[in-house]
């Protein structure tokens, strides 16, 4: 059985850099990352510019439910596909992932915590707390670098869904976190975190 690891916070966090930290520290064959941006729903019925237009803030924007379907496979000692999201063309791509079982799995999203249903697949919930100024700007700077997106695009799109979504889904949902990590200082809960993750490899059947 797989320990599960969910790890939330606002854009712009820090919820990467905690998971690949947590990555380099346990052995790279025992631990998997799912990323819920993945699980994006396949929305090319709609034209280009009407997929811009989608709130990609909004809980029903993501097909968690597959997510969960997923993380029960692999649970159960099963291999998964994971989908894969075109971010500059808002749309699924043809090609998935294959991801065998692993004793650790962690799962990264801005609204891990926020359906019951994949709150119940969580073994440990981790809350990435991190000032709004800081987050925005990696936002930006993610957005436009990565993802070919122009600024005024990216400043539309955090004022019309970002920060609404942030607001109304997001930031509730830390309550059901087990640990809220202050971005700038992550040392002391990295430690606990990967002293536990060892333990449950060390225990898990070869």
């Amino acid at each position: 059985m797989a320990y599960v690891i969910g790890i939330a916070g606002g854009t712009g966090s820090g919820k990467t850099t905690l998971s690949r930290a947590i990555l380099k520290a346990l052995p790279k064959e025992d631990v998997v990352v799912l990323e819920h941006d993945h699980y994006y729903k396949d929305r090319s019925d709609l034209s280009a510019p009407e997929r811009a237009l989608l709130n990609f803030d909004h809980p029903d924007s993501l097909d968690t439910a597959l997510l969960v379907e997923h993380l029960r496979a692999l649970k159960a000692g099963l291999c998964i596909d994971v989908p894969q999201y075109d971010f500059r063309s808002h749309a699924r791509s043809v090609e998935t992932v294959r991801v065998a079982p692993t004793p650790v799995i962690i799962v990264e999203g801005i609204l891990v915590f926020v359906e019951e249903a994949l709150r119940e697949q969580l073994d440990v919930k981790l809350f990435v707390d991190t000032d709004a100024d800081i987050r925005v700007m990696r936002r930006v700077r993610r957005d436009i670098e990565q993802r070919g997106r122009t600024f005024q695009s990216v400043r539309e799109q955090y004022y019309r869904t970002v920060r609404p979504m942030h607001l109304a889904f997001v930031e509730p949902s830390k309550r059901w976190a087990d640990l809220i990590i202050p971005e700038g200082d992550a040392r002391v809960a990295l430690d606990l975190v990967t002293s536990k993750l060892l333990s449950v490899i060390a225990k898990s059947p070869r």
